[in-house]
């Protein structure tokens, strides 16, 4: 299927790339369908990727795994709130953040309250709020994200 976006053009996407929010995310209740785009074609190799909107062309929100950001994560969660997804399992668990990247890079931060919870089997995802008292919405990652290039050489 070909997708119109605002930052990637035209994109021919196949079917089983398509992932379903059935609550939508947090600010955007009205967008359902969704994508995972990487700067690159080989996909998996960069750190930050993209939620692309299949609803809403213009939306596409910077994503980054937790362990990039914070080698702990772990959101606590009601099991109820997760059902919906069908049975998660190590191997088809899929934890993203949502980041915000201000104008001033320094200041770029990732949301550890609400991650996006994916089954890579069923292609269902929603967002949660993490119980963890300690987890916020605005986590500095700038240093990590600066050593973690360092250690890469880049």
């Amino acid at each position: 299927m070909l997708v119109k976006t605002r930052h990637f053009g035209e994109i021919d996407l196949d079917e089983d790339k398509v992932l379903t929010f059935d609550d939508g995310l947090i600010g955007f209740e009205d967008c359902k369908k969704y994508t995972i785009l990487y700067n690159n074609e080989e996909g998996g190799n960069n750190t930050i990727s993209w939620l692309q909107s299949l609803d809403v062309p213009e939306l596409a929100l910077p994503v980054i795994s937790p362990l990039s950001v914070m080698a702990d994560y772990n959101p606590i969660v009601e099991d109820e709130v997760l059902q919906p997804l069908g049975e998660l399992t190590e191997e088809n668990i899929i934890i993203l953040l949502t980041l915000s990247v201000p104008s001033d890079i320094t200041k770029m931060s990732a949301n550890l309250k609400a991650p996006l919870i994916i089954n890579a089997d069923t292609k269902k995802g929603c967002q949660i709020i993490a119980e963890n008292p300690d987890y916020v919405v605005k986590y500095n990652i700038y240093e990590q994200a600066k050593k973690c290039k360092e250690a890469k050489g880049e």
